[in-house]
């Protein structure tokens, strides 16, 4: 599944990419008739919280329209009826850019912390990811998510 945030939901995408998922975004200010031109070329689905972008011709198709004001209830209401991995590949797309991550080679222009092991970096952008506590705390909150979906799936209460 591949995904397409307008501008309110630019939170959204970065935590489906975080997941590991194909989630690009659009500049801000971009016309709602863009938005649903590259994600029906793309075959993308466009989540939104503009109710106005529906009556948009070929809108139904690739729109997902979602209620939720913040983070925890859109990925609520994204995993209830898109069934969302959020446990997908998680840490392998760069959160700024949505490209995949390659492991880093040689040194970077920075000194790396100490215990730093093994490294990633964006080759688009140039950002470097690695392993320390902001990455254990953003895999918990997978996690928790993940385990919503897993209660819905097997018929359990969230």
């Amino acid at each position: 599944m591949k995904f397409l945030c307008d501008e309110m939901l630019k939170g959204l995408a970065r935590w489906l990419r975080i997941a590991g998922h194909d989630a690009e975004m659009e500049p801000d200010g971009t016309p709602d008739r863009r938005l649903i031109e590259r994600a029906a070329a793309d075959d993308r689905l466009l989540l939104t919280r503009d109710r106005t972008l529906l009556q948009i011709r070929d809108a139904p198709r690739v729109v997902v329209l979602l209620a939720g004001n913040d983070i925890e209830s859109c990925v609520r209401e994204l995993d209830r009826r898109l069934h969302i991995d959020w446990l997908h590949r998680p840490f392998s797309r760069c959160s700024r850019c949505n490209t995949p991550l390659v492991e880093a080679v040689g040194a970077p222009e920075f000194s790396w912390p100490t215990d730093i092991r093994q490294a990633y970096k964006c080759e688009v952008c140039g950002q470097y990811y690695w392993q320390g506590g902001h990455v254990e705390r953003m895999l918990r909150r997978l996690q928790r998510w993940q385990q919503w979906s897993d209660s819905r799936s097997d018929g359990s209460s969230r």
